[in-house]
């Protein structure tokens, strides 16, 4: 540990044991990547104008009450309405990963509100201050919540919270009873309550006293903005993709924050300055011709983890489908095939696929319903042990998430929690060809089902004697070949003359059947 610290401190550190903080800022695009010894462990995109609205706090206007859904829809000024369940705006219960922490001096519980107080408490057209915790996705609109939360480097101020607590994930007994006794000497105000993040491990008091006076400053513009702005309005932005990284992920054991722009550096020491002015030191700027995400291999990671294949070290493969009710994940042997021991080599392989799924999450933002199916296993202490290295590893995921066991049938289900959209959808669009199936008509297909339409045409048009079929490359040499007598036979009953003729634009599905002499489609 102290050998650690030695070299982050003088730079010892070689660049596949270093933990890098890379920030890339371009005019239409911003990026950010996370590496561990040279491997993206985490991944964030940006673009100009899609900027994400997670963790902006509004102050709505309810716009109507629907209790057979329970749940309000407010208007926070966009293009649809933020969704309010029920649920949502009721005061809520301590996080189970979050340990509670009675504070020196708090008050009793307060009278407590139930989901049957809301239609009473925000009828349509009252005022209410809600957060975004999940952005708008596809159709949907953003949902909101009134339990607030803002997020610091250390802490996170609950504003209406009544508890205060410090994160499960710190597992040290020891260091969790002195965080408890910090938070208990923290000047909290009446009425709020604070969390101590993982980042605060290790850290002395002043550290947390600073980051509450930092987000007790924030609060304070909220709430003037409360009191003078007319609803819908916003209250506070949640920051850009380079603030928010900083604020997230610039720990003690990050051994450099490098930027490829010259007008982002200067902010990112300002951002750095103002928090921790022993991090600068870590700051840099890339001034290399090759570009930063090139030279450090991001490019590539990025791509492969993007595939819907992902091949492990082993041999072994996943196999990650994401659809609009849930993200599939299938874990294959593959070229994995292990040695005499089948068992010991299929706990083996799950192992070092739970490992990997943990991270596919995160690189790719996956949430909702996961469910993976790992390769059968028939000693349930193995199926035991796959689950608790998978939990294991998601300790680090930011996102909150819920893991059950492996259920008989080999099948391990998960929620996680969704902000926004994933990297897929974010980075790509629709194929234009197979329009969102992933497949396409085979040639065999396309050549049945355009002798069919020629029938059809020439029957509804019987004075055209001669046709002219635009068709796919690939589907032309099907036609021309292994269905040529085919034609000739279409050709003889139809009697007429039929010209085919290769379009390379054309997708595989599609085929245009023109009369030859005006060049006119033929419906």
């Amino acid at each position: 540990m102290i050998l650690e610290a030695i070299k982050r401190i003088f730079g010892l550190k070689k660049r596949e044991e270093r933990r890098s903080l890379l920030l890339s800022v371009e005019p239409l695009e911003k990026r950010v990547a996370l590496l561990e010894g040279g491997v993206v462990e985490e991944f964030s995109i940006e673009r100009e104008g899609d900027r994400s609205i997670s963790g902006s706090i509004y102050k709505a206007r309810v716009h109507n009450v629907e209790p057979s859904l329970k749940a309000l829809f407010v208007d926070i000024g966009l293009e649809k309405n933020g969704f309010l369940h029920f649920w949502d705006a009721v005061p809520a219960a301590m996080d189970e990963q979050i340990e509670a922490v009675e504070r020196k001096g708090g008050r009793g519980r307060q009278p407590r509100v139930t989901s049957n107080d809301i239609p009473r408490l925000y009828p349509p057209g009252s005022e209410v201050i809600v957060q975004v915790n999940k952005g708008p996705i596809g159709t949907k609109g953003a949902r909101v919540t009134t339990n607030l939360s803002l997020p610091g480097r250390y802490l996170v101020l609950m504003p209406f919270g009544e508890m205060s607590g410090v994160s499960r994930k710190i597992e040290d007994p020891e260091e969790r009873r002195r965080l408890r006794g910090i938070l208990q000497e923290l000047d909290v105000p009446e009425g709020m309550g604070v969390i101590l993040r993982t980042n605060g491990e290790g850290l002395q008091a002043r550290y947390f006293v600073r980051d509450l006076a930092l987000l007790l400053e924030q609060w304070r513009k909220v709430e003037e903005g409360m009191r003078t702005k007319p609803a819908p309005a916003v209250l506070l932005e949640e920051p850009d993709l380079v603030e928010r990284s900083v604020r997230d992920f610039l720990t003690e054991e990050v051994d450099e924050v490098l930027v490829d722009n010259e007008e982002a550096e200067k902010r990112v020491r300002d951002l750095v300055g103002a928090i921790s002015k022993r991090s600068l030191r870590k700051v840099k700027r890339h001034l290399a011709a090759e570009p930063l995400f090139e030279a450090f291999g991001v490019n590539r990671q990025i791509e492969s983890a993007l595939r819907r294949q992902v091949w492990l070290k082993s041999g072994a493969s996943l196999v990650i489908d994401e659809t609009e009710a849930l993200v599939s994940i299938d874990v294959n042997t593959g070229k994995s095939r292990g040695g005499k021991d089948h068992d010991d080599t299929i706990r083996r392989t799950n192992l070092e696929a739970a490992e990997e799924i943990a991270r596919q999450l995160r690189l790719r933002n996956l949430g909702g319903i996961i469910v993976i199916d790992f390769i059968d296993m028939r000693a349930r202490r193995d199926q035991l042990a796959v689950y608790e290295k998978f939990k294991d590893c998601l300790r680090r995921d930011r996102a909150r998430t819920h893991t059950l066991p492996i259920s008989p049938l080999g099948l391990l289900e998960m929620t996680r929690q969704r902000v926004q959209e994933s990297i897929r959808k974010a980075v790509y669009m629709e194929c234009p060809s197979c329009r969102g199936k992933g497949m396409v008509k085979s040639y065999e297909t396309m050549s049945v089902e355009i002798q069919r339409e020629i029938s059809r045409v020439l029957r509804n048009h019987p004075n055209v004697h001669e046709i002219k079929v635009l068709v796919h490359p690939g589907v032309l040499h099907r036609l021309r070949t292994e269905d040529d007598e085919l034609l000739i036979q279409l050709q003889r009953r139809c009697s007429g003359a039929f010209n085919f003729k290769a379009d390379p634009t054309a997708n595989v599905e599609d085929f245009k059947i023109l009369d030859a002499t005006t060049d006119q489609p033929l419906e």
